[in-house]
């Protein structure tokens, strides 16, 4: 954790809690793209209660997170100037 309280090495969470089952996800920049993998794996797996479906929104989210994260960055270097 740093000074502020924060966890940078697992900055990033996602969740999904379907029909009592929870899958909590922890990523950072560099774990990204082995979550997306992992989503596969999960939704292939036959003994987990995770669909395609879910592996196709969780994705999304993933993806959405990072576009979000990039704008604020490029936000905060054209207001630094």
């Amino acid at each position: 954790m740093n000074t502020n309280g924060k966890n940078e090495r697992w900055p990033n969470l996602i969740a999904l809690v379907k029909e009592g089952d929870k899958y909590l996800f922890a990523y950072d920049d560099a774990s990204r793209k082995a979550l997306l993998g992992v989503f596969g794996s999960f939704a292939k797996n036959p003994e987990l209660n995770f669909s395609w479906h879910d592996a196709a929104v969780l994705s999304r989210k993933v993806r959405e997170n990072e576009a979000k994260r990039l704008c604020g960055l490029r936000s905060r270097e054209l207001r630094a100037g």
